[in-house]
């Protein structure tokens, strides 16, 4: 758990759907990342805690206490960490203003970049319409996708018995289902809108558990993706360049440990 030496440190690391709580949570990978990586300023982009997966059955094993506290070191060791609740820690969104430990909870950020360019920092769930007029089906979903996940573990095995490539079940039903939402509530178009609202050059999001950087609608829009099923984080080096990291388990998908980069252009 020790923090001394990382191998990358960046200007600002951005960070979402960790889902502490639910059983498809990666926090050990989150927690290997966060050994060889490191920021001044650490953006937790919602959805770090699942209050609803802890409301249908309590898990929280030590890898994310591990989690918790390592964001607290971080904060002791000066540098400054912001979370940003989205739907699934909506609980804490009546704590806007106030600290844990040092840890900053905001309803939403604007981060100005080393290039001087201002972005939204949001987690994104406002601007979905099946969260916000169908919370059910929202719900029925978020099960759906954790039995994918499940069914994944068994799919992954016999591929390798069968001596075949790693094929995702779970994030091919997670795109499957979160490009509906996507096309339904006008997901980015909407975030685009918001950030010309705020005055601000683009947006920095998650929900959509969907990794990217580009130009749309516009605006510069990033996405921090997740550590359920694709363990991407967003990072703004010193000159102001914006890079998705990848980590990958070497266990898991039997490659060595590596961060697979997608620089922005």
């Amino acid at each position: 758990m020790s923090d001394d030496g990382p191998e990358r440190r960046f200007r600002t690391l951005f960070i979402s759907d960790v889902h502490l709580g639910a059983r498809g949570s990666q926090t050990h990978l989150l927690l290997d990342f966060l050994r060889v990586h490191d920021a001044d300023t650490i953006y937790l982009v919602g959805d770090i805690i699942d209050g609803w997966a802890l409301k249908s059955s309590w898990y929280w094993p030590q890898s994310h206490n591990d989690f918790a506290q390592k964001m607290l070191r971080k904060v002791r060791k000066g540098a400054r960490v912001v979370y940003i609740p989205g739907n699934h820690d909506e609980f804490l969104r009546s704590y806007y203003g106030t600290h844990f430990g040092g840890i900053e909870v905001a309803e939403s950020a604007i981060h100005t970049g080393a290039d001087g360019r201002r972005y939204l920092v949001i987690h994104g769930d406002m601007f979905d319409l099946v969260v916000q007029n169908a919370r059910w089906l929202a719900h029925v979903g978020d099960k759906a996708y954790d039995l994918a996940i499940r069914l994944n573990r068994i799919v992954a095995a016999l591929r390798r018995w069968a001596g075949v490539p790693y094929w995702s079940l779970s994030q091919w039903a997670k795109l499957k289902v979160k490009n509906a939402v996507n096309y339904i509530g006008a997901f980015e178009q909407t975030l685009a809108q918001e950030a010309r609202r705020h005055g601000t050059d683009g947006v920095i999001c998650g929900h959509i558990h969907t990794a990217a950087i580009r130009d749309d609608h516009g605006i510069h829009y990033m996405n921090c993706g997740d550590w359920v099923e694709s363990c991407t984080a967003l990072v703004e080096h010193d000159d102001g360049r914006f890079e998705i990291i990848t980590w990958t388990d070497p266990l898991k998908r039997n490659l060595p440990v590596a961060a697979v980069a997608a620089r922005a252009a």
